[in-house]
């Protein structure tokens, strides 16, 4: 699926205007993603890796980590709060969940999301707002 959205990209390369390269990028992944999805008659998500706090910590900082030591309890609670949240997330509409990862998780601003998305920036804004509120809640009634 990359290299068929890197395919789309260069063929499409043209066609980019001089605005936010990286936001465009995106836009054909994502719209690359949703026809594979289609085409393959299957809606999944794809988990992330069950990275633990020390490896998270050398991967951010590009090397081994000496310093940083966490107890088995510890890495284990960290990994079964990272699936419980990961498993709320995917319980949320997909026009939240698609929206949620690209702000927090991705890092990426309300305009770039707006663009990569093709909705206006409030619908962006209260999507993203939605999410947070949904994801609350349900956080709160899995803890209860």
């Amino acid at each position: 699926m990359l290299q068929e959205a890197c395919l789309r990209a260069f063929g499409a390369i043209e066609q980019q205007s001089g605005g936010n390269a990286r936001a465009w990028l995106l836009a054909i992944v994502r719209n690359t993603a949703y026809t594979w999805l289609k085409d393959k008659h299957r809606i999944t998500l794809v988990g992330l890796d069950d990275l633990t706090e020390k490896d998270i910590v050398r991967v951010e900082q590009g090397g081994e980590q000496g310093g940083v030591t966490t107890d088995p309890e510890t890495e284990m609670i960290a990994r079964a709060d990272a699936k419980q949240l990961e498993s709320l997330i995917a319980g949320l509409p997909m026009e939240f969940q698609e929206t949620l990862v690209l702000r927090d998780i991705q890092g990426l601003g309300y305009h770039e999301i707006a663009e990569v998305i093709g909705v206006p920036l409030g619908t962006v804004m209260s999507r993203l707002a939605r999410a947070r509120k949904r994801l609350i809640i349900a956080l709160k009634e899995s803890r209860s």
